[in-house]
C-alpha cells in the first residue's frame, strides 16, 4: 500500500506517524491496541470464508494474497517489510473474507483489530483521517493493478514487476510471480530467457 518511493517506517506506529501526525493522547491511545504476532513460513493469516478483524503492518518477512478458485490459485499481491495489509472488503464489511494472506517467509507482524480501531476512530479525529488515507491508498493500489493486468501483456508485466517490486524477486518462488503475473510458468521462463 506503501509506494516505492515512500520511507519504510520501521514499525506500525511510526507507519501511522507518517501519514497522520497524531497528538500525544491520540498515539497513546493507538499504542496501547496494537499487538504483535510471528508467524512462520506457510502460515495462513487470513483464512478465505473467515473475517478478516485485523489490519497488519509488515515488520519483517513477506506475505501474499491470494484467491483460490475450482481450477487454480491467482496470486493478488505481495506485501514486505513496511507494508500495511489487511483483506479490506472482509475487515470493512465484517464479511468472510474470499482470500487468503499467507506467509511466504518467517515474519513479524503488527496488527489493530477492528473494534479497537472503530473504537479509537470515533474518540480521535486524527486516527479517523489516518484509517480514510490508508483506504485511499488501498483503493489507489488496487485500481492500478487492475489497470495494468487488463492492458499489459506477459513481458510488460515482467518489466513492471521487475521495476516496482524487482527486489522480492529472489524471494518469491516462480510458480508465485507467474501467479501474480497472470501467465503460465513456461511463459515466464521464456519471458526470463530473452532477458
Amino acid at each position: 500500500m506503501i509506494s516505492p518511493t515512500d520511507p519504510k517506517p520501521s514499525d506500525f506506529f511510526q507507519f501511522v506517524e507518517h501519514h497522520c501526525r497524531l497528538d500525544e493522547k491520540a498515539g497513546i491511545a493507538l499504542h496501547s491496541k496494537i499487538r504483535e504476532q510471528a508467524y512462520k513460513k506457510a502460515d495462513i493469516l487470513v483464512e478465505e470464508g473467515k473475517i478478516c478483524n485485523k489490519i497488519y503492518f509488515l515488520n519483517t518477512g513477506l506475505v501474499k494474497t491470494t484467491l483460490t478458485t475450482d481450477s487454480r490459485e491467482f496470486t493478488m499481491r505481495f506485501f514486505s517489510e513496511g507494508n500495511v495489509f489487511s483483506v479490506l472488503d472482509s475487515f470493512i464489511q465484517q464479511k468472510p473474507s474470499i482470500y487468503d494472506i499467507v506467509a511466504l517467509e518467517d515474519s513479524m507482524v503488527s496488527y489493530i483489530l477492528y473494534d479497537d480501531l472503530q473504537t479509537l476512530c470515533q474518540e480521535y479525529h486524527q486516527i479517523e483521517t489516518f484509517y480514510r488515507k490508508v483506504l485511499s491508498m488501498a483503493v489507489i493500489e488496487m485500481m492500478s493493478r487492475v489497470g495494468h493486468s487488463l492492458e499489459e501483456t506477459g513481458v510488460v508485466a515482467y518489466n513492471r514487476f521487475l521495476k516496482d517490486q524487482g527486489h522480492l524477486l529472489q524471494r518469491i518462488s516462480l510458480a508465485d510471480l507467474a501467479s501474480y503475473l497472470g501467465i503460465t510458468q513456461v511463459s515466464l521462463s521464456r519471458i526470463r530467457r530473452v532477458k
